[in-house]
């Protein structure tokens, strides 16, 4: 874990929501901004073994998407700080449109075609009916520096979804986001990312050996 942040720096502690039904289902099914279910008794056990792993963190804000599942579970991350998650509606999951409650099986036999394109990339042609990387980064992005930029000197948790954090992690790593689907993000891996003078840095990325 990093030291003290100095007054010019935030450090974040970007995690992923523990998991759900769908996620745990196999395969697994897509799980966008309109599915809104609970954590799986699972995905309880995974958000309480991060809350542990960040428990000696002299935390001093956690943030979250709407969705239930991330809310569930940064209340988990915040009950040993005393405190209360604060929701965030711009870094709720994307919106996969027509491909919600899916399996990527499925929507590669039944719609080969715009699987293909959203496979080659996924930043210019989005989920059906839904949302592309770049219309994610668009809301996401911004949102999380204003946060940041708001607790300079401090640290802080952040709980979102998959393709959130690996646009947010794109951008820190400065990658394409064409190739952000390549970034693997656990259910409440942990990524710890350093904001100072504007600009994100990945000190390190999807950490689960607490809930291995």
């Amino acid at each position: 874990m990093p030291p003290s942040p100095g007054p010019d720096t935030c450090f974040c502690y970007l995690l992923r929501h523990g998991a759900t039904d769908n996620n745990l289902a196999n395969p697994p099914l897509l799980q966008g901004n309109s599915v809104d279910g609970p954590l799986s008794d699972e995905g309880v056990v995974q958000a309480r073994a991060a809350s542990a792993e960040l428990s000696e963190q002299l935390l001093d804000a956690i943030y979250c998407s709407p969705l239930k599942r991330a809310r569930e579970t940064a209340e988990i991350v915040a009950a040993p700080h005393e405190l209360s998650p604060q929701v965030v509606s711009e870094i709720s999951e994307v919106d996969v449109g027509s491909w919600e409650g899916r399996t990527w099986v499925e929507i590669e036999q039944s719609e080969p075609e715009h699987y293909r394109r959203f496979m080659d990339d996924p930043a210019l042609f989005g989920y059906r009916d839904g949302e592309s990387l770049t219309d994610v980064h668009g809301r996401v992005v911004p949102a999380i520096h204003k946060i940041l930029s708001d607790h300079v000197g401090q640290r802080i948790a952040v709980v979102a979804h998959n393709v959130v954090n690996r646009v947010l992690l794109a951008e820190a790593l400065k990658m394409p986001l064409a190739q952000a689907r390549s970034l693997s993000q656990d259910n409440c891996g942990i990524n710890v990312l350093r904001y100072r003078d504007g600009e994100l840095k990945l000190v390190s990325m999807n950490s689960i050996l607490h809930h291995w």
